[in-house]
Order: C-alpha cells, then structure tokens, then sequence
C-alpha cells in the first residue's frame, strides 16, 4: 500500500483563490454597510392626466370619391375642376349642377366624420370654405362624403 506523502510546496491558486475572495467579501459588506436607503416621497396628486383623442387616421385621396357642382352657371365650370380633383389623385369627381346658380363663394361641404378629408380637399383646389352637409344641396346628394360647389368667385 502506498502512503499519502504531504507535498513539499502548498498550491499558489490556493492562496490567490482566499484573497480574491476575501477582498470580494469586504467590498461587498462595504457597498451593503455604507449603501443609504432611497429618500422616498409620498406620491403627491399630479392631477388629471391629459387623455389625447384617438385620431383616425386621414382617408387616402385615391379612395374618396367627390360630387363638384357648378353653382355659378359658367358652363363647364365643374367639369374643370373635376379634372383638376381628378390630377390630385381623387378616386372619383363627378361633375354636376348645383340646384341653384346663385352661389357667391366656393365652398367643400362634408358629411359629419368627414372634416379632415374636407379640409385637405380644400387645400388642394384652394377654397377657403369648408361647411357641414346641413341640407344646402339637394336631398339625392346626401350620401356623398365630399361635395364642392363652385361660386361666382
């Protein structure tokens, strides 16, 4: 039987592994002994958060259809501005008379949910009044969304 015989140097990892982790130890206490606890507030009444509106998002001008009536008598009035609505990318402008030639200015009439598409199709054909459908036109045109009738001016 052969005897354990002790070793003549002791192994140096041995010695490296105790310090290492005894200086991980003290720094360690040290961050956990002199560490502060966090200085907390009691919650103070902010007050109402401000809730944002969901926004739909606007309608592409290549799904929306327009109903241009000439309200001024010119002939050919409203088929030139369908042509125009039609060059800004409209799916569809439909020309027509309006009930009465009498009109004084230009206007966009919407249906109610419909003031945004409204409003850009006033910006793309330059007419400064955008109005509600509120029975202006004739009843057989209320169930168009967008409807431009051009005035005198």
């Amino acid at each position: 039987m052969e005897q354990v015989q002790p070793l003549s140097r002791p192994f140096p990892w041995r010695l490296a592994t105790l310090v290492a982790s005894a200086v991980a130890l003290a720094i360690l206490a040290g961050l956990v002994l002199t560490r502060r606890p966090a200085q907390t507030r009691p919650v103070s009444d902010t007050g109402r958060v401000p809730t944002r509106q969901a926004v739909t998002p606007l309608r592409p001008r290549s799904r929306l259809s327009v109903l241009v009536l000439n309200g001024n008598g010119a002939s050919g009035a409203a088929g030139t501005e369908a042509t125009t609505i039609l060059a800004r990318g409209y799916r569809h402008a439909i020309p027509s008379d309006a009930p009465q030639l009498d009109y004084a200015r230009s206007l966009v009439l919407f249906r109610p949910g419909w003031q945004r598409e409204a409003e850009r199709l006033a910006r793309d054909v330059k007419i400064p009044t955008v109005a509600t459908l509120d029975g202006r036109v004739a009843p057989e045109y209320a169930h168009v969304p967008l409807i431009v009738i051009l005035g005198a001016n």
